[in-house]
């Protein structure tokens, strides 16, 4: 009996979601119901990674968005689909949304693809689903394969707390930004990069981060798949005497907190005991905080800290 129902509402759903009724239930003449926008995750590489969820509803929408419908195209072939396809990429991001916005407004569901992954994950889907939100239309996912994860998993490196910074901007000024809160970064830190900027990218972070494990993931789920593990520096040996082929996935680790406190401590320990003292005040605490704070620091007590600093 509980299969029979949920088989019901799936069906149910299937026919709200992705069908085309004319009025809401029960209400004779009522306005069109607006379409939906399904954010539809493609193979990253090997064809077998897409789901029957997102085939089905690739078959049944109105209209699939393609951020490159020409490679998009050797897909639908491959899965013998014959649902429209228009064009929306980086540089018609905001003036197709709209019409995107308008057609579902009318009544039609859109699948929104991107070249290998899922829709909004650096690429310009983001703009389209924060816009459908601002228009009122429902936006639903489909997961599927991701190749940030895809690398996350596959590392080595510690997955609990990871974050995503997706391409470094090309901007110097802005890149450098990025690279110097990086320094900081405690948790897992996944990159991407184009093969032909591999190498200038592990310098930059070989530089400005010093040397940290890492693993260069190549090609994922694809016939030459690589997964390098290895450091900073390793890969940037690598890479500078073996040319990198492929889309590439960086991931490295996060900065040590224990690292960092050491270097904390190496700081005040430059520091005289006033200057130690002033470094706390500066940083907001009162004068007896920042002297039993500095007292501390050093090993020693209040009264040898009090009696230095007012000498």
């Amino acid at each position: 009996m509980q299969m029979m129902e949920a088989n019901q509402i799936r069906e149910t759903s299937v026919r709200r979601t992705v069908g085309e009724p004319p009025h809401e239930s029960g209400e004779k003449g009522a306005a069109l119901r607006p379409g939906r926008l399904y954010l539809c995750a493609t193979p990253i590489g090997n064809l077998e990674d897409i789901t029957m969820r997102v085939l089905r509803t690739l078959r049944e929408v109105d209209l699939i968005a393609a951020e490159d419908t020409r490679g998009s195209i050797r897909l639908l072939n491959h899965f013998d689909i014959h649902t429209p396809m228009t064009s929306y990429h980086e540089y018609n991001r905001i003036e197709k949304a709209h019409v995107l916005i308008e057609k579902m407004q009318a009544g039609s569901n859109i699948a929104l693809i991107t070249d290998a992954g899922t829709p909004g994950i650096s690429d310009p889907g983001e703009d389209l689903v924060r816009l459908c939100m601002e228009a009122g239309i429902e936006v639903t996912s489909l997961p599927g394969a991701c190749a940030c994860v895809t690398a996350l998993t596959v590392s080595g490196l510690p997955t609990r707390r990871f974050c995503f910074e997706a391409f470094l901007p090309p901007e110097k000024k802005e890149r450098q930004r990025i690279l110097e809160e990086l320094k900081t970064e405690t948790r897992t830190v996944i990159l991407y990069e184009a093969p032909h900027r591999l190498v200038r990218t592990l310098e930059e972070l070989y530089h400005a981060l010093g040397d940290r494990r890492a693993t260069v993931c190549r090609e994922l789920t694809k016939k030459h798949e690589t997964v390098f593990a290895t450091t900073l520096e390793g890969a940037l040996a690598w890479y500078r005497e073996n040319e990198p082929r492929g889309e590439c996935v960086i991931v490295m680790e996060g900065r040590s907190r224990r690292e960092m406190e050491l270097e904390e401590q190496m700081q005040w320990r430059e520091l005289s005991i006033p200057e130690h003292v002033a470094m706390y005040e500066a940083q907001g605490m009162n004068r007896k905080d920042a002297l039993k704070q500095a007292a501390k620091d050093r090993g020693i007590s209040k009264r040898e800290a009090y009696a230095a600093l007012l000498t």
